[in-house]
């Protein structure tokens, strides 16, 4: 399939700039696979579309502030930094803006001194190989002059906020070191996980760091020839128990999240059953692939255009899911990282 295959018209003003006043007071479109139909729901109404002996399953990755500005000596040119994959202690792969200012040898200063950083090579499409001299732990540093990296759809002239600090986040977040929010995740209040639980539901939590590959533009005309960059995650033993457990008593694995969706595919072994352990995938989900582990997925809207949008395509199928997106667009959803959502099953 082509790109232009998952294009869409949008109008802008439906990207939403904000989060809602409450994390659960998002719309929530249910897509059936079965019917090829959909209904407009609501998010708290989730636990009600769930049953017992499911596993929903949550990325509990943690977002770390990830963008820097800092100014280049001496000139004093504004500089800014996403910090995208640690390399070894204190030196990051980064992307950099304006890159073509940043060749090797030039000196950054962050914070008014408290920290510096020399780029120490160059790579594609604006990265940067940046050495941070610290006074203080990395994380510690970071955490007070670094800010929450929201996607550049997000535009506002403040830019991110210290409200932005909990709200893109989930109330689960617990292993640091993504770039990007897993999003829908961000739905969850604890009134509505505990509905969930109430059901008989399981919940299972996994870890896969959203790195740039999962918002990368898709640069090929052709979608099979698109390759994800890696991203790390980890299952442990209790989730790959919960999950196969239920897949064996004939209950349904929800993922909450594409990146969910990714990090459980790559786990499956030829056995069919989820295995334990720590890695990192590469996996490039498009039309034709065979799902072996998921049943349901909880997800946000996407971009036109984007893997995350070929991955929803790939498992609701890409008639299907461009008519949803279709009728969100004409009912007026929210769109997006701080936007509604939508339920396939």
């Amino acid at each position: 399939m082509r790109i232009s295959d998952f294009d869409y018209e949008f109008p802008e003003e439906l990207i939403a700039q904000q989060p809602p006043e409450r994390r659960d007071a998002a719309r929530m479109l249910l897509v059936d696979r079965g019917s090829q139909t959909w209904h407009d729901s609501d998010f708290t109404s989730l636990p009600d579309y769930l049953r017992a002996n499911d596993v929903l399953v949550l990325n509990n990755t943690r977002v770390f502030p990830a963008r820097l500005r800092g100014e280049r000596v001496p000139s004093g040119g504004a500089v800014e930094l996403l910090l995208l994959r640690e390399i070894e202690p204190n030196l990051w792969e980064a992307l950099a803006k304006p890159a073509r200012r940043l060749q090797t040898g030039a000196q950054i200063v962050f914070g008014g001194g408290i920290s510096r950083a020399e780029v120490m090579g160059t790579g594609d499409g604006g990265t940067r190989l940046i050495k941070f001299e610290v006074k203080d732990a990395f994380d510690r540093m970071i955490d007070q002059i670094g800010e929450t990296p929201l996607p550049p759809y997000i535009k506002r002239e403040q830019g991110s906020t210290e409200s932005d600090r909990e709200r893109y986040q989930t109330i689960y977040a617990d292993r640091r070191g993504a770039i990007a929010a897993p999003t829908a995740g961000l739905h969850f209040s604890p009134e509505v996980l505990a509905k969930v639980e109430a059901r008989g539901v399981r919940v299972a939590q996994i870890t896969l760091h959203v790195g740039y590959g999962t918002f990368e533009p898709v640069r090929v005309d052709d979608v099979s020839q698109h390759a994800v960059a890696a991203e790390s995650f980890s299952i442990e033993e209790q989730a790959a128990s919960l999950i196969n457990q239920a897949r064996h008593r004939g209950g349904r694995i929800v993922a909450v999240g594409t990146t969910t969706v990714r990090a459980l595919e790559s786990a499956c072994g030829s056995n069919g059953e989820i295995a334990a352990g720590s890695g990192s995938t590469e996996l490039t989900i498009v039309p034709g692939y065979r799902f072996r582990v998921i049943d349901a997925l909880l997800t946000n809207f996407h971009l036109p255009r984007s893997s995350l949008l070929i991955l929803v395509s790939a498992f609701a199928g890409h008639d299907l899911a461009l008519a949803a997106y279709k009728h969100a667009v004409e009912n007026r959803y929210r769109f997006y990282s701080y936007g509604d959502c939508m339920l396939i099953v």
